[in-house]
């Protein structure tokens, strides 16, 4: 009798030990099929629309307004490339966050740098948020309608 006890107890053991591992294989399994969600990239505010009349030759063609700061360590050299595509046609503003806060707080300015392209009635035709080079300035311009001189 006393064997008896000690198979169904070394059973019920091994069926234990073999239910516990299948539990962990499983657990791994979905752990590997589990895919981390994509990390949200934050969607920062651009206006639909600028009043011409806030910027800078309200006549021209093409407004390329330049939302920057001071504290912004990629936001001069930004501004930099887009002065470059002033000319007859397009109008080419920097607009500093410490110096023209009105203008940031008004059109929800949330991020810098950020390049709207507006057309001649103000409505926002394309914009870069972040670094952006001259070529995609340039890019985006052309897409938009204008050309930069």
């Amino acid at each position: 009798m006393d064997r008896f006890v000690l198979i169904v107890g070394a059973v019920a053991v091994a069926g234990l030990v073999a239910l516990a591992v299948d539990r962990i294989r499983s657990g791994a399994r979905l752990l590997r099929h589990r895919r981390p969600a994509p990390a949200a990239s934050p969607a920062h505010h651009v206006p639909d629309r600028l009043d011409r009349g806030d910027f800078a030759r309200p006549g021209a063609g093409w407004l390329v307004a330049v939302f920057t700061s001071d504290a912004c360590s990629t936001c001069a050299e930004v501004w930099r490339r887009a002065r470059r595509l002033e000319g007859p046609e397009v109008a080419a503003q920097h607009i500093e966050a410490g110096r023209e806060a009105a203008l940031h707080a008004r059109y929800g300015i949330d991020a810098v740098p950020l390049v709207v392209i507006a057309d001649r009635e103000g409505a926002t035709r394309r914009s870069i948020a972040g670094p952006a080079t001259e070529a995609q300035l340039r890019a985006a311009l052309a897409e938009a309608g204008g050309t930069a001189s």
